[in-house]
């Protein structure tokens, strides 16, 4: 048997982050919804409250939920009366949403198994597009805010969560140590691979943090392109709209 990739090399490419973050979440799709409020202190579905406010979502509205994972924020959006398609690259997120206790509500989402960096969608076809912790966990950020580009209509929005990394080295420095700590622990405990939730630190050293992303959605034309700190700026929401 092939020794197995390890997690630096498996980040250090795209086609090769690709593979690992498709593998990897598909082996903890199920204990997804823990790990997010167990990282997140339990504020993990405020914040994703918080992001669709923040998006405007209006009835009627064509909504795109990219990494949709589970689909929290899909729901959420659906809620508020816009018509939602929640995409997500793992096959097992799309059939855990598919079967969650919202699934019974009027206005439901439609689930599509698909690739940031390559989205299923005509383009200028949707009014808003949300994500949470999809930025980062794309292989090609600069293609994937070109491709949530292209499918937007002249108008319309882009709005995103996800992890930050801290500006100041010293909180950096704690921030990732303890997530590595705890990553490393619940890995082993709940998969026996300590590299499991390892993952988490290692793809916010590859990020290019709140700032950056917010250079990167100009670059690839968005106007009003800016980030809201969350959790004492552990976390951000992005914000653009297109012209």
């Amino acid at each position: 048997m092939a020794p197995r990739e390890s997690l630096d090399t498996a980040l250090a490419a795209p086609d090769s982050k690709r593979r690992y973050v498709r593998r990897l979440f598909g082996t903890i799709a199920d204990r997804y919804d823990f790990i997010t409020r167990f990282l997140s202190f339990g504020r993990d579905r405020a914040w994703k409250v918080r992001l669709v406010a923040l998006a405007g979502v209006r009835p009627g509205e064509r909504v795109l939920d990219l990494a949709c994972g589970t689909g929290d924020i899909a729901f959420e959006a659906a809620a508020r009366g816009a018509r939602v398609v929640g995409l997500d690259i793992t096959p097992r997120m799309i059939e855990l949403a598919r079967a969650k206790p919202g699934a019974g509500r009027p206005l439901q989402p439609q689930w599509v198994v698909g690739d940031m960096t390559s989205l299923p969608v005509l383009s200028t076809s949707v009014d808003v597009i949300t994500t949470g912790y999809g930025l980062r966990n794309v292989p090609d950020l600069p293609r994937a805010l070109s491709e949530i580009h292209r499918v937007l209509r002249p108008g319309g929005r882009i709005c995103s969560l996800d992890f930050n990394r801290p500006d100041a080295a010293w909180l950096r420095t704690v921030y990732l140590s303890y997530l590595t700590i705890v990553g490393s622990t619940l890995g082993w405990v709940l998969h026996r691979d300590p590299d499991t939730y390892r993952y988490i630190p290692a793809s916010i050293r590859r990020y290019p943090g709140a700032h950056g992303v917010v250079r990167l959605m100009i670059a690839a034309g968005f106007a009003d392109a800016r980030h809201i700190p969350v959790l004492g700026g552990l976390m951000a929401i992005h914000l653009g709209t297109k012209n």
